[in-house]
């Protein structure tokens, strides 16, 4: 995706290719340029004032060039990653992207990490951590909900799509994921402006279950009679790095991944309790 005058778009998605970005050796203190230099852990926690004073200092540079490029984009926040010089910015409403400590380059996509046995993303944790923030603040009453059978051990956040074929996948199982003691929370991420219909109206059924039930059967469901939450929830999936459904995401935020069996959704969720213990 390209970053246009009138408008920031960003992808997250590792497709073709890996973004890598050249580090440079570490200091603790400000260089004599004015160039901040990320050296605190990849937590994000600001180790002084000092380095708040520059954090929000990068803010302001990055506006200023976004104002100048005539690109409408308002940084939340900037954290330190754990490549020298190398900043996670989060943006309203957008995926979060990487820029240098000067504020002169935007890095779009994942910055991998080499030299483990799995390839991993610096920013992970970090966009974990307002992810968390984003599905605690959902509603219940404003997703589509397939509680736990039994005592519930796990709770998962699904993008969803009642056109997407992998979704249809993912919803057969749904029984054994309950089974499991996953509740599974549906939030809605129409592909296409063309799919928004039929998610706007399986969100306003009195009987939400039934009606994405027929929508992935290929019934045509009427037109939406409501205020409801879908656009903003798409929104959410764009604030997250959502690019494809299903998304599934752990209750701390984390990406589990796209389609997986029940089998594979129960071992990922407990690979990461004992991961977080």
């Amino acid at each position: 995706m390209q970053l246009t005058r009138s408008k920031l778009m960003l992808a997250c998605t590792l497709t073709t290719g890996l973004i890598f970005s050249g580090c440079s050796q570490s200091q603790d203190a400000k260089k004599d340029d004015g160039t901040l230099t990320a050296t605190s852990p990849a937590t994000g926690e600001a180790s002084s004032i000092t380095e708040r004073n520059a954090r929000q200092r990068l803010i302001e540079t990055l506006q200023k060039n976004f104002k100048t490029a005539s690109i409408t984009a308002k940084v939340i926040d900037v954290k330190p990653t754990e490549v020298p010089s190398l900043y996670w910015v989060n943006l309203e409403g957008m995926t979060s992207v990487y820029a240098t400590s000067d504020g002169k380059y935007l890095i779009q996509g994942d910055v991998i990490r080499l030299g483990d046995k799995q390839l991993s993303s610096i920013g992970d944790k970090l966009q974990a951590t307002e992810n968390k923030k984003h599905l605690a603040a959902l509603k219940t009453e404003d997703l589509l909900v397939y509680p736990a059978k039994g005592k519930t051990k796990h709770i998962v956040y699904v993008f969803t799509d009642a056109s997407c074929p992998y979704c249809h996948k993912l919803h057969e199982q749904m029984a054994d994921i309950n089974s499991k003691g996953i509740e599974v929370r549906y939030i809605a991420w129409p592909r296409g402006e063309q799919f928004m219909p039929a998610m706007e109206s399986i969100w306003c059924s009195a009987d939400r279950q039934t009606a994405f039930n027929q929508a992935v059967a290929g019934v045509h469901l009427p037109p939406a009679q409501c205020k409801n939450p879908v656009r903003d929830q798409y929104q959410l999936g764009v604030s997250m790095g959502v690019n494809g459904t299903p998304a599934i995401y752990n209750a701390d935020g984390q990406y589990l991944g796209g389609y997986m069996t029940a089998s594979d959704m129960i071992r990922h969720l407990e690979n990461n309790s004992k991961n977080a213990e």
